[in-house]
């Protein structure tokens, strides 16, 4: 034998699923929109590794390499673009995470005595 189970709303439910009652001047659609609020993606800043006459090539790439975590290829890449220009992006973070990394690096850098600056600039 097989007992079949049928499902009924109670009276006091019932009260609960009632729509709300209709405003003065207000049009009831029949539709219920749920209010969301978006959260904005945080601004991105670039961290820039400005060229010295004293700082090793080897050093800014064991940076890019360990701070940064870029490889080996893109590290010298960067390195070779502050050398020949100047200035040059190690990588674009949200602002927490880039002042980390530039207080890591010229941790670092004042360890081994190297007077590497690094900048922080908004990205566009």
């Amino acid at each position: 034998m097989v007992e079949l189970m049928t499902w009924r709303v109670l009276p006091q439910m019932a009260d609960e699923k009632k729509p709300p009652a209709k405003r003065d001047g207000e049009r009831q659609t029949g539709l219920v929109l749920d209010e969301r609020t978006r959260t904005k993606k945080p601004p991105m800043y670039k961290v820039l590794l400005h060229n010295d006459d004293y700082t090793t090539r080897e050093f800014v790439v064991w940076v890019l390499q360990t701070v940064f975590h870029k490889s080996e290829t893109d590290a010298v890449a960067i390195m070779s673009h502050v050398h020949n220009n100047g200035v040059g992006v190690a990588g674009v973070f949200t602002f927490e995470v880039a002042e980390t990394k530039v207080t890591k690096t010229q941790h670092l850098a004042k360890a081994q005595q190297f007077p590497l600056q690094l900048s922080i600039e908004p990205t566009e």
